[in-house]
C-alpha cells in the first residue's frame, strides 16, 4: 500500500501528465488550423470571412475539425471519447471559437449541447448508439425551443403522444434549430401530457434514419445577422412514430432532464466564446500599434491604451467566473444550477460591452468586413447571438432571482468559503457525474469566499505590495455590496421570485452576478499566490509566463476596481502604474502569439 506521500506524489505526476496532454492537445489544433493572418493559409481569417458572406461554415474547417476528431471532446472517456473535464472543453473549443463562432456552434457545440441530456438520463443503448454516431463524425441537432413561447419552454406545443404499443407519435414545429438538415439525430423536447405543469414534457432522442418516408419535412432556414454560418432550419413532423426505446429518461422527466443539462452547458458554453473575445481585442490591439493618428500611432493615446487594458481585465475576469462555474460541476454540484446561470447571464453581456468599447479604437475601420481587420466586426455580431437559445439572458436571471432570497438568508455568511480546488488553473477533477447536480442550489460557497476578504488583503503585506490599500479598500466594497445585496433579497416580495419579478429584482441577479465574478478573480489570484510562495507555481504540469503575472496583485486590483465600478460603489485611489503593467502584459502576449487568458496559451501563427 502506498504511503500518504507516495500516493501525493503519484498524483502530481497523474496530475501533470493529464495538463500535458490537454496542452499537446490544443497546440494539435492550433497547428491545423494554422496561422490565421497568413494570406496563403486556406482556414485563414480571409477564408472565414468569405466563408461567413456566403452564410456558410468553410468545408475545409470542418475537414480539418473531423480529422482531429473534435466529436471526441463530446464523448466520455469511457465510451471511447475525451471528455472527462468541463474546463477542459472549453479551452479545447476556445480554438474554434478564436477563429469562427459559426465553425464552433454548427460543428461542435450544437452537438455537445445535445448529447448531454443522453450522457445525463439515456439507456445504456442509447449512449453506445450516440457515441457511436460522434465518433464516426455524425451530428446531434436539439430541439427545445419554440419561437411561440421562447424561453418558457414548458408551455411548448410539439407533441409526443405516446400509443398503446408503448411508442409516440411526433406533430407539430421546431424552429430555428441549428444543424437540422445536416444532423443525423434530434434530441426532441416534447408534450407528453396535456395537463400543466412540470411532468408534461418529456425528452426523446431521434434517429432519422429510423423513421418512415414522409413523415417529416424541413422548414426553410433562419437568416441571422451573427454566427452568419450556422444552418438554423424548422422542422416538421405530421403523425410520425417512433419507438419507445427513444425516450431518454422517464415519461415527465423533461423539465427536469432539460434543467439538468443546462447546469453543464450553461457553464461550458461561456467559456468557449472567450475565444471570441481574444481574437477582437488581438485585433485591436495589431490596429493600434500599425496606424497613425495624429503623426503618432494609435496606442500613444491614453484613450486607446486605457481600452486595451480594460478589454483585457474584462476577458480575465471573464475566464475567472468561466473557471469557477465549469469546475463547480465537478466540484460543488449542489450549488452549479446558480453559477451556471451567472456566468451564461454575464459573459456574453460582459464581452460584448468589451468588444464595443474596443469598437471606439478601430474607428471606422470597425466596419470593414475584409482585410486585417475585418475579423473584428464578424466577432462583434458573433458574440451576441451566443446569449440567445435555450439560455438567454432573461431565462439565467430568472434562474437566479428565486434563488437568491433563500441564499441570502441561509448560505452568504453561515457557509464555508469555496474549495481551493475550484479556482486551481490546471489540477484534475473528479469525473462528470450529471446525477448529482441538484436543481436549486442548497448552499453558495463562492459567495462566501468574499467573506473576509478585506481583512486578509489587508494583512497581505508585501505579498501585495503598493496595492495593499486599493486592494482592501476594493474588497471592503464589495463585503458591503454582498450585505447590502443580502439585506435586499432576503425582503424580496414573494412576486418578485416569479416570472413576474420587478426590475429591481432582475437588477439583484445582475449585482449577484458581479459578485460571483470577483469572488472568482479573488481565488484565482489567492491560489496563484499561495503557490509563488509555496514555490509550486508550475504545477500540475508545465505553466508560461502567466503564472507570474497572475501570482501578482496589478491584475487583480484592475479587475475588482472595474467589478466595483459596476457595482456603482465608490473608487479607491489605485497605484499609478498599474495601467502600464497590465498594458506591458497585453503587448507581449500579442508579439509572443499566446491567448489574453488565465492559461497563456500559445498560438499558430
Amino acid at each position: 500500500m502506498l504511503t500518504p506521500t507516495e500516493r501525493k506524489a503519484q498524483g502530481e505526476v497523474t496530475g501533470a501528465d493529464e495538463e500535458l496532454r490537454i496542452q499537446h492537445r490544443i497546440a494539435d489544433l492550433e497547428r491545423r488550423f494554422g496561422a490565421p493572418d497568413d494570406p496563403g493559409n486556406p482556414l485563414g481569417t480571409a477564408a472565414l470571412l468569405a466563408a461567413d458572406e456566403r452564410g456558410e461554415l468553410l468545408a475545409e474547417a470542418e475537414e480539418v475539425l473531423t480529422g482531429f476528431r473534435l466529436n471526441a471532446e463530446f464523448v466520455p472517456r469511457e465510451r471511447g471519447g475525451r471528455l472527462d473535464r468541463i474546463d477542459t472543453l472549453g479551452r479545447v473549443l476556445r480554438t474554434v471559437f478564436r477563429r469562427d463562432a459559426s465553425l464552433g456552434l454548427g460543428y461542435g457545440a450544437t452537438t455537445f449541447l445535445a448529447a448531454v441530456a443522453v450522457w445525463a438520463a439515456g439507456t445504456e443503448e442509447q449512449r453506445r448508439r450516440v457515441a457511436e454516431l460522434l465518433l464516426n463524425g455524425g451530428r446531434l441537432a436539439i430541439a427545445y425551443h419554440e419561437l411561440a413561447h421562447g424561453n418558457d419552454f414548458v408551455r411548448n406545443e410539439f407533441r409526443a403522444t405516446p400509443t398503446p404499443d408503448g411508442g409516440f407519435r411526433l406533430d407539430g414545429v421546431k424552429q430555428v434549430i441549428n444543424n437540422v438538415v445536416r444532423a443525423e439525430a434530434l434530441v426532441l423536447f416534447s408534450r407528453t401530457d396535456e395537463a400543466a405543469g412540470s411532468r408534461s414534457h418529456s425528452v426523446l432522442l431521434v434517429e432519422k434514419d429510423r423513421l418512415p418516408a414522409g413523415r417529416l419535412r424541413y422548414l426553410p432556414r433562419y437568416h441571422t445577422v451573427g454566427v452568419r454560418g450556422c444552418q438554423n432550419a424548422g422542422i416538421e413532423f405530421t403523425d410520425c412514430p417512433v419507438g419507445g426505446d427513444a425516450l431518454v429518461g422517464e415519461v415527465g422527466d423533461g423539465v427536469e432532464l432539460a434543467l439538468r443539462s443546462f447546469q453543464i452547458t450553461r457553464s461550458v458554453v461561456p467559456s468557449m466564446i472567450l475565444g471570441g473575445g481574444d481574437t477582437a481585442l488581438r485585433t485591436a490591439v495589431g490596429f493600434a500599434l500599425d496606424r497613425q493618428l495624429y503623426n503618432r500611432s494609435v496606442l500613444e493615446i491614453p484613450h486607446a491604451r486605457a481600452t486595451l487594458v480594460g478589454a483585457f481585465t474584462d476577458l480575465l475576469i471573464c475566464d475567472c467566473l468561466a473557471l469557477a462555474a465549469t469546475r463547480a460541476v465537478h466540484l460543488l454540484p449542489a450549488e452549479t444550477s446558480v453559477y451556471a446561470a451567472a456566468v451564461k447571464y454575464l459573459l456574453p453581456k460582459l464581452l460584448t460591452e468589451t468588444t464595443y468599447d474596443l469598437s471606439v479604437v478601430l474607428g471606422a475601420n470597425f466596419y470593414v468586413r475584409g482585410g486585417e481587420y475585418g475579423a473584428f466586426q464578424k466577432h462583434v455580431r458573433d458574440l451576441p447571438m451566443i446569449s440567445l437559445g435555450h439560455a438567454g439572458t432573461a431565462a439565467c436571471q430568472a434562474t437566479i432571482i428565486p434563488q437568491l432570497p433563500r441564499l441570502a438568508r441561509t448560505a452568504w455568511y453561515g457557509g464555508p468559503p469555496a474549495p481551493d480546488g475550484l479556482f486551481r488553473i490546471r489540477d484534475p477533477l473528479p469525473p462528470l457525474d450529471p446525477a448529482r447536480l441538484a436543481l436549486v442550489a442548497t448552499s453558495d460557497s463562492l459567495a462566501c469566499s468574499l467573506v473576509g476578504a478585506a481583512a486578509e488583503l489587508a494583512g497581505s503585506g508585501a505579498r501585495t505590495g503598493a496595492y495593499r490599500p486599493a486592494l482592501t479598500a476594493l474588497a471592503g466594497e464589495l463585503e458591503a455590496e454582498l450585505r447590502a445585496l443580502q439585506e435586499e433579497c432576503a425582503a424580496m416580495p414573494a412576486r418578485d421570485r416569479t416570472v413576474l419579478a420587478s426590475p429591481r429584482a432582475y437588477a439583484g441577479a445582475d449585482r449577484y452576478a458581479l459578485l460571483l465574478a470577483a469572488a472568482a478573480c479573488l481565488g484565482v489570484w489567492r491560489q496563484q499566490d499561495r503557490d509563488r510562495h509555496r514555490g509550486t507555481a508550475g504545477r500540475p504540469g508545465p505553466q508560461s509566463a502567466a503564472a507570474g503575472f497572475l501570482a501578482g496583485p496589478g491584475w487583480l486590483t484592475a479587475a475588482l476596481a472595474r467589478l466595483v465600478k459596476r457595482l456603482g460603489r465608490p473608487l479607491p485611489e489605485l497605484p499609478s502604474d498599474g495601467e502600464g503593467h497590465l498594458l506591458d502584459e497585453v503587448l507581449a502576449r500579442y508579439h509572443e502569439g499566446r491567448s489574453y487568458d488565465l492559461y497563456d496559451t500559445p498560438l499558430a501563427g
